[in-house]
C-alpha cells in the first residue's frame, strides 16, 4: 500500500503552549510504515496559507494545522476544492473548529485521530471575499475579536477580560438583513453566521449548526442588560442559547447585511475592516477534512467542559514531565562531565 504524505504546518506563536514537544511525539503516533511526513514552521502572517498551497499543488494527502483558529483558517483556505485534506492538532486559545469536530484538545490524542485518517467533505463559508470555516460575524463579537488581536497576551482569561470591559461601552447597531429573499430588520448586539457551532472555548453561538447540511445557521442577538449576561453565558456553554428570548435564529444558504456605518467584521475570530454592505454565503462540500470517527455524541450538555478540563490538566502534566526530564538529563550530563 502506498504511503500517505503529510505536511505538518506549525505556528510557533499561536496559543499558549510550546509546539516542539508535539513535533517530537509525531513518530509515536504517525507510523512510518503508513505515512511519510515533514514539518514546516511559519514565520509570518499568511505563511501557513503559502505552505498549504504548496502542499496542495504537490498532491500531498493531508496538511495538518498545528496551532489556533487563525492557523487553521490559513491552512484550510488554501486546501479548498483540492484533494489535500485538512487535519488539526489544536494548540490555540479557542480551537473552535477542532472542538466542533470533536478533535481532542490533548495534542497527542489529536495525532492518534490523524493516524486513523477518516476524511469527509465538509462545507465552508465566505464573508465578502474571505473564506471562513467555523463562524463569521459582525457587531460585538467582531469588536471583541479586534480588541483581542491587539492584546499582548492570549488565552481565555484575556478574551473574557476584553469581553467584560467592552460590554459596558459597546453600542448595538441596526441591521437590514436579506436571507434567501426574506427581509428582516434588527437592532442587534451581534449577528453571527455559523458553519460550525461555536466560537471556541465551548461557547455555542449556533448550537444546531452542521458542517454538512449546506446551510448557515444565523444567530441575531438583540440588546440585553448586563444582569442578563450570566444567563446568556451559561446558555452558550450548555448549548441552549437558541432558547433565549433575545435570540433570533435562521437557516439559509446566503444572506446580505446592510448596516449604518462601516466597521469591523470577523472570520474565524480574525478581525477585518468592511463597508456597510456585507455578503455571506455557504459553499457545500468544498473542503476535505480529517474527522474523529470515534467521537461519541455528548450525553450531557456540560460533559464536554469537564472533558476539556481533564484533557488540559493531562496535557499540562505531560508538559511538566518533559521539562523535568530535560532538567534531569542536563544535571546528569554535567555530573558525568565533571567525573
Amino acid at each position: 500500500m502506498e504511503k500517505k504524505r503529510i505536511l505538518f504546518v506549525a505556528n510557533p506563536i499561536s496559543g499558549t503552549h510550546d509546539k516542539r514537544p508535539i513535533i517530537e511525539a509525531i513518530p509515536k503516533y504517525v507510523p512510518s510504515e503508513e505515512f511519510d511526513w515533514d514539518v514546516a514552521w511559519t514565520d509570518h502572517k499568511g505563511h501557513a496559507a503559502e505552505l498549504a498551497e504548496e502542499a496542495s499543488q504537490s498532491g500531498l494527502d493531508i496538511c495538518v494545522a498545528i496551532g489556533g483558529d487563525g492557523t487553521v483558517n490559513e491552512v484550510a483556505r488554501s486546501l479548498r476544492h483540492s484533494q489535500t485534506a485538512l487535519a488539526i492538532v489544536p494548540m490555540g486559545s479557542g480551537n473552535g473548529l477542532a472542538r466542533h469536530l470533536r478533535i481532542p484538545m490533548d495534542p497527542e490524542r489529536a495525532l492518534a485521530v490523524l493516524a486513523q485518517c477518516h476524511i469527509k467533505a465538509l462545507d465552508y463559508g465566505m464573508i465578502n471575499d474571505i473564506p471562513f470555516f467555523c463562524t463569521c460575524g459582525m457587531g460585538f463579537d467582531a469588536f471583541i475579536s479586534d480588541k483581542f488581536a491587539d492584546s499582548g497576551k492570549r488565552g481565555l482569561m484575556t478574551y473574557i477580560e476584553n469581553m467584560l470591559k467592552g460590554g459596558l461601552s459597546y453600542q448595538p447597531e441596526t441591521y437590514e438583513i436579506e436571507l434567501d429573499g426574506q427581509h428582516e430588520s434588527h437592532k442587534a448586539f451581534l449577528i453571527a453566521c455559523g458553519n460550525a457551532s461555536q466560537y471556541g472555548n465551548n461557547f455555542y453561538i449556533a448550537p444546531q449548526a452542521s458542517m454538512s447540511d449546506g446551510l448557515l445557521d444565523v444567530t441575531v442577538m438583540e440588546p440585553f442588560n448586563m444582569l442578563e449576561a450570566p444567563q446568556i453565558l451559561m446558555q452558550g456553554l450548555n448549548r441552549t442559547l437558541d432558547t433565549n428570548p433575545h435570540i433570533h435564529t435562521y437557516q439559509c444558504s446566503s444572506l446580505h447585511v446592510h448596516r449604518e456605518q462601516p466597521g469591523v467584521i470577523h472570520y474565524d475570530g480574525e478581525p477585518a475592516e468592511a463597508g456597510t454592505d456585507i455578503n455571506i454565503h455557504l459553499v457545500p462540500k468544498g473542503l476535505r477534512v480529517v474527522v474523529n470517527n470515534d467521537a461519541k455524541k455528548d450525553t450531557s450538555p456540560m460533559i464536554h467542559i469537564f472533558q476539556d478540563v481533564y484533557e488540559q490538566i493531562t496535557s499540562d502534566i505531560k508538559s511538566q514531565q518533559r521539562k523535568l526530564l530535560a532538567i534531569n538529563k542536563n544535571l546528569l550530563d554535567r555530573i558525568f562531565q565533571r567525573t
